[in-house]
């Protein structure tokens, strides 16, 4: 009697570094120009904010005619983009419709940790007999001044609340010792539990001290008590939309997710395997379609910027360039971009004039496009000079170069 024959395992689609290339030219808005800042975050899930200038830079990139008006008003007047803690504890400008998503799927996880971390400051330090009670009843008045004002510094909170003067020592026996205020430590808690949120800065666009206001204010409405499982299925599908094809470790780094909690979102996504030139990775089940090469574009991307740190394998775009272009904390400096790939850095002088420096062989057509942005980034600029707050071999030495 003839045997049945063997079923055939379907081929997993192979999508090669040169198809990675053209998905983020396009998803990313640096071969397609988004409408507004507002969708250039969306596309990118959220735009880096650690060093604010970042947000403005990595807007310019992908909105043509962008000023930064048009940032200040979606996040101070329309408050279509929110400023918090997100994914790996750093700060996000993220569209407002993501803001509770972001919040369940990340934020709130660090709640817990980052409550008794202060706790056990505020006791062994002497502030209270009790620290919990007191911390409750410092925080309440905290959020309650930050309501009748609208909006607040820190400083303006501290005249209100005596005790957010007190100095917490930490490290201490360390070369990094020191010490910081408490008004430090209880707004990032507060802007943890998402009952705060950063308002305008003090100074320019390129200042990194906010002003706080009540998310319920500031926001019209609290975040959306989402359930952190579901959250984490609707992150993952929105980072697989924009960053997609990644690999597990990717999608982990990228969150600050442990493996099992990302394993069970991409379950829960029905993200689909497909082979990566350097093993698996995932899709969502219906972006399994070719996408072609999109026309020639360069880019001059800001320190930090989203796509840059979009993925933990960046072999793909990156190439042999990290040590150059990124600090010893796996911080990215600003960076030249050609069809895809990082072919340099760029930085500023002291007068403000943006320099480059290749650091493979291209094309003369895209160095051409090369030099024609960072004419265009200088023009912007007009003589405000940004220096990113983490400082790579490759920009210092531009900076410092006559």
């Amino acid at each position: 009697m003839a045997q049945p024959a063997a079923r055939r395992t379907p081929a997993r689609r192979k999508i090669d570094a040169a198809e990675r290339r053209a998905r983020l030219a396009a998803r990313h808005r640096l071969a397609a120009p988004a409408p507004d800042v507002t969708a250039a975050a969306g596309a990118l899930i959220g735009l880096h904010s650690s060093d604010p200038a970042s947000v403005y830079l990595s807007a310019w990139s992908r909105v043509p005619g962008f000023q930064v008006a048009h940032l200040e008003e979606a996040l101070y007047e329309q408050r279509s983009l929110a400023r918090l803690l997100g994914m790996r504890r750093t700060l996000f400008v993220v569209p407002r419709d993501l803001a509770g998503v972001v919040e369940a799927a990340c934020t709130r996880a660090l709640v817990a940790a980052e409550r008794r971390r202060l706790l056990r400051m505020i006791g062994d330090q002497g502030l209270a007999a009790d620290p919990e009670p007191w911390l409750a009843d410092v925080a309440a008045r905290t959020l309650a001044a930050l309501r009748e004002r609208g909006q607040a510094t820190a400083k303006e909170l501290t005249a209100a609340i005596p005790e957010l003067a007190a100095k917490l020592s930490f490290g201490e026996g360390r070369r990094w010792a020191g010490t910081v205020g408490l008004s430090t430590r209880v707004l990032f808690l507060l802007a943890t539990e998402a009952r705060i949120v950063r308002g305008r800065p003090l100074g320019t666009w390129v200042s990194s001290q906010y002003r706080w206001a009540a998310t319920a204010a500031w926001l019209d409405g609290d975040l959306p008590d989402l359930e952190p499982a579901a959250a984490r299925t609707a992150l993952v599908r929105r980072w697989l939309a924009a960053f997609g094809p990644g690999t597990l470790q990717d999608i982990a780094w990228w969150t600050g997710w442990p493996q099992r909690l990302t394993r069970q979102a991409l379950a829960e996504a029905g993200a689909v395997e497909v082979d990566l030139d350097a093993g698996a990775g995932f899709v969502l089940a219906g972006d399994l379609e070719p996408v072609p090469p999109p026309p020639a574009w360069a880019a001059l991307l800001p320190a930090l910027d989203p796509t840059v740190m979009g993925w933990k394998e960046r072999s793909w775009y990156l190439g042999d360039h990290r040590d150059r272009l990124f600090d010893r904390n796996g911080n990215a400096g600003p960076t030249v971009w050609a069809d895809g790939r990082v072919v340099g850095g760029w930085a500023q002088r002291p007068g403000g004039r943006v320099v480059v420096e290749l650091l493979e062989a291209v094309p003369q057509a895209a160095r051409d496009r090369i030099a024609a942005e960072a004419g265009r980034l200088s023009a912007w600029l007009a003589g405000t000079v940004v220096v990113p707050r983490f400082r790579t071999p490759l920009e210092q030495r531009l900076t410092s170069t006559a």
